[in-house]
C-alpha cells in the first residue's frame, strides 16, 4: 500500500539567492511506493541541512532533477521489505552511502567507497536501482544519496540504515549520519590524530566542528580553528579549540606561528580549492593534510610537488570520514553519551519543512552550523 508524504523537492538548480525568494525547492505531496526487498519505509524524525545539499541546489554538484533532497537523518522504521533485517519500531540513523556489503571495497572494510552505492547515488536511485516517489503529475522525483530525508516518510535501502537506541532524540541522532561520521571520522581515521598532536581545522561548519571535537577527544595538544565567520570561531573556542584564526591570506602564517612551524594534522572541510592549498601549506614537514569538502568537479589543485617527497608529506582524501557506519555510528554515539563528543553543541537551528529555502540561505551565508528540519 502506497503512502503519501510531504517532501522538499529541488525543481531547478542554479537559481540565484536568496532562495527564500527564488524558491528552488518546493514542498510537494508525493506518493511513496512501499519498500521492496531489502528496503525500509522510514518515518523521518529529523533531517539536517548540509553543504552537500547546498552544492546540488547551487549546481556545483550536478544531479538529475527533480530530486527529493536531504541525506542526513534519523527516524523510525514503519515497514520492512523482505530480507531487510529491521523491524517496525526500530529507530535508525541514515547514512548517505548505501554500502552493498559484497563489492571489493566493502569486503576490504571501506564501505564509503562502495561501487554499487556510488553508481546508485549518481543515478538518483536506491541501491537496487528503483525509485519510490511519484509526483501528482506522474513524474518520478529522484532520490538524493539514497536517503531523501526532507520528507515526512522515505524509502531507503536497509544498507543505508544503522539501528540506534530509541531514547536518543532524533535531532541529535540525525547529526551522526553525516556531520559526525564525516568530521569525527576524518580526525580519528583519515588524519589518525594521536595524543599530543597539533591539529588545525579549516572550515567550522558541522563537519569541521565535529572534527574539532574528535581531535580533542583523541588527546590533541592543540587545535587551531580557522574560519572567516567570527561567530563560528567563538563557538569553536567554546567547544575546545585552543586557538581561533580568521581565514584569509594570513591564516597559514598564523597557524604556523601557533604550532611551531605548521600543524602535524590539518583537516580541510570547505570544498574550496584555495583553502585546501592553504591547509596543505599550514601542515608541517612529515605531517598529514586531510581534505573532506567536495569542490566542483574538474577543479585542479596546485601544490609544491617536491614537498611530498622531500618533506615526507601526506595528502589524503576522506569520504564519509573513512568511517564504517554500522561500526562507527554506535561508537560515536557512545562517545557522545560519555561526554567526550558533545555534538549537541553543533545544533544551531530547528526548522519546519516550509522554511527550508530560508534555511539554505542561512547555510550559504555562514549564519548556521547545523540546522535540522523536524517532523511531528
Amino acid at each position: 500500500m502506497s503512502e503519501t508524504t510531504r517532501a522538499a523537492v529541488l525543481v531547478e538548480s542554479g537559481r540565484p539567492g536568496p532562495y527564500a525568494e527564488s524558491a528552488p525547492i518546493e514542498v510537494a505531496t508525493l506518493r511513496l511506493d512501499p519498500p521492496g526487498p531489502g528496503e525500509l519505509l522510514v518515518r523521518v524524525g529529523a533531517a539536517g541541512l548540509c553543504h552537500s545539499d547546498l552544492s546540488v541546489i547551487n549546481g556545483s554538484r550536478p544531479r538529475p532533477l527533480p530530486m527529493a533532497l536531504g541525506h542526513e537523518a534519523a527516524g523510525e522504521v514503519v515497514a520492512a521489505g523482505e530480507g531487510a533485517e529491521f523491524r517496525p519500531g526500530d529507530h535508525v540513523v541514515l547514512a548517505f552511502v548505501p554500502a552493498c556489503g559484497s563489492c571489493e571495497r566493502c569486503v576490504a572494510g571501506r564501505p564509503a567507497l562502495c561501487g554499487p552505492g556510488a553508481r546508485a547515488n549518481g543515478a538518483g536511485t536506491l541501491l537496487g536501482g528503483g525509485m519510490r516517489f511519484t509526483a501528482g503529475d506522474g513524474s518520478r522525483p529522484y532520490h538524493h544519496l539514497g536517503v531523501s530525508a526532507f520528507s515526512e516518510y522515505t524509502v531507503v535501502s536497509s544498507r543505508s540504515a544503522v539501528r540506534v537506541d530509541p531514547d536518543l532524540p532524533y535531532e541529535i541522532a540525525a547529526l551522526f549520519g553525516c556531520a559526525v561520521l564525516t568530521g569525527a571520522g576524518a580526525a580519528l581515521y583519515s588524519a589518525d590524530v594521536k595524543p599530543g598532536d597539533s591539529v588545525a581545522v579549516f572550515g567550522l561548519g558541522g563537519v569541521g566542528l565535529a572534527a574539532l571535537l574528535a581531535a580533542r577527544a583523541a588527546g590533541a595538544a592543540s587545535v587551531v580553528a580557522v574560519d572567516v565567520v567570527a561567530s563560528k570561531r567563538e563557538l569553536a573556542l567554546r567547544l575546545g579549540a585552543t586557538h581561533a584564526v580568521a581565514g584569509g591570506g594570513e591564516a597559514v602564517a598564523e597557524v604556523k606561528d601557533l604550532t611551531g612551524g605548521g600543524a602535524e594534522k590539518v583537516i580541510d572541510t570547505t570544498g574550496v580549492v584555495a583553502v585546501l592549498e592553504q591547509a596543505y601549506a599550514a601542515t608541517r614537514p612529515g605531517g598529514t593534510t586531510v581534505t573532506v569538502g567536495l569542490p566542483a568537479p574538474g577543479l585542479p589543485v596546485t601544490l609544491p610537488a617536491l614537498s611530498l617527497v622531500a618533506e615526507e608529506r601526506t595528502l589524503r582524501g576522506s569520504y564519509l570520514g573513512s568511517s564504517v557506519p554500522r561500526r562507527d555510528v554506535p561508537r560515536f554515539i557512545g562517545m557522545y553519551r560519555a561526554g567526550s563528543l558533545p555534538v549537541d553543541g553543533l545544533l544551531s537551528h530547528r526548522l519546519a519543512l516550509e522554511e527550508i529555502n530560508a534555511g539554505f540561505d542561512r547555510l550559504h551565508g555562514g549564519e548556521a552550523v547545523r540546522q535540522v528540519v523536524t517532523f511531528g
